[in-house]
């Protein structure tokens, strides 16, 4: 896969399809690589007549490590924002969104419908309102406004999600965590076997290793981040949010918000989908960002 130097950082990215066809760039949540977007779900997009760019955010995967930048203090964090302190973090989920934008413009790509799943869709949402000339389209899976007011994430998905290896200089337990947490917060409608969830883990983890500072530093950007109401109301790029019901991580309360507080958008909720992209839902979904990228 080819890299490119992008504010300063190195940026891992894969495009499919044709590149004289119109872009959707996808981007992932936290901790996740590029590799989050299933290959299948790319060649539904490319199938549909777009050219997919998907990419590594910045301390994650084959991206730049930014290990100069330290560590941050997530509880602390957490206690600041509660009490609606000045909470510093080691960089912002707008300057992931420059990332982004910078890639574009690093491959000539003047506008893309632009599509994130998590953390990737409240990046998403901040590039279709800081730069709406780029934006053809807004499509945000599974994320929030990050508004206090949203129900909070189930405390098992939550532990999930921060659950440490028993020994992280072991590969073998490096995969079980990646294998615990996928089985945590995947659909229970639509699970994956066990064989398909644990290569995915092993995959992952060959290709990216194991990189906790750097999810550290990605999380401490969506606990400082404003929340992005009022931002939304300023996008005119029509908007497709998804959301699973099932999802204990990001709960459908804040798919709901989010398309209220977009000024031409779609809601849809989908059965049987929880924190996760299952693969019976993918062509739905992919049916889903043609159709909001062909009301633009």
């Amino acid at each position: 896969m080819p890299n490119i130097n992008v504010n300063d950082i190195s940026i891992e990215y894969e495009t499919h399809g044709d590149p004289g066809n119109p872009t959707v760039m996808l981007i992932m949540g936290l901790g996740t690589q590029l590799t989050g977007w299933p290959p299948a779900f790319c060649e539904s997009l490319v199938e549909h007549g777009y050219h997919v760019l998907r990419f590594d955010n910045r301390d994650i995967g084959l991206s730049s490590r930014l290990d100069h930048k330290r560590m941050p203090n997530i509880p602390g964090l957490v206690i600041l924002k509660t009490l609606k302190m000045p909470a510093p973090a080691p960089y912002t989920l707008d300057d992931m969104a420059a990332d982004a934008i910078g890639l574009l413009d690093a491959l000539n790509i003047e506008q893309a419908h632009v599509v994130g799943a998590s953390m990737g869709g409240m990046i998403a949402q901040l590039i279709a309102a800081h730069y709406p000339e780029r934006t053809l389209s807004l499509t945000s899976i599974m994320s929030t406004t990050g508004h206090r007011s949203l129900p909070r994430a189930d405390r098992e998905a939550t532990k999930a999600l921060l659950l440490k290896p028993d020994d992280p200089n072991d590969l073998a337990s490096i995969i079980e965590r990646n294998v615990r947490v996928r089985k945590a917060l995947q659909s229970r409608t639509h699970p994956k076997d066990d064989a398909e969830i644990r290569q995915t883990a092993t995959d992952a983890v060959h290709r990216g290793g194991y990189y906790p500072e750097g999810v550290a530093r990605q999380l401490a950007a969506i606990i400082v981040a404003k929340d992005r109401r009022k931002l939304l109301r300023t996008v005119e790029a029509p908007s497709l949010i998804i959301h699973g019901e099932e999802d204990t991580l990001v709960k459908v309360e804040c798919g709901v918000d989010t398309a209220k507080h977009l000024n031409d958008s779609e809601l849809r909720i989908l059965p049987g989908m929880a924190h996760d992209l299952p693969t019976p839902l993918l062509q739905e979904i992919a049916d889903g960002i043609h159709s909001v990228a062909q009301r633009a």
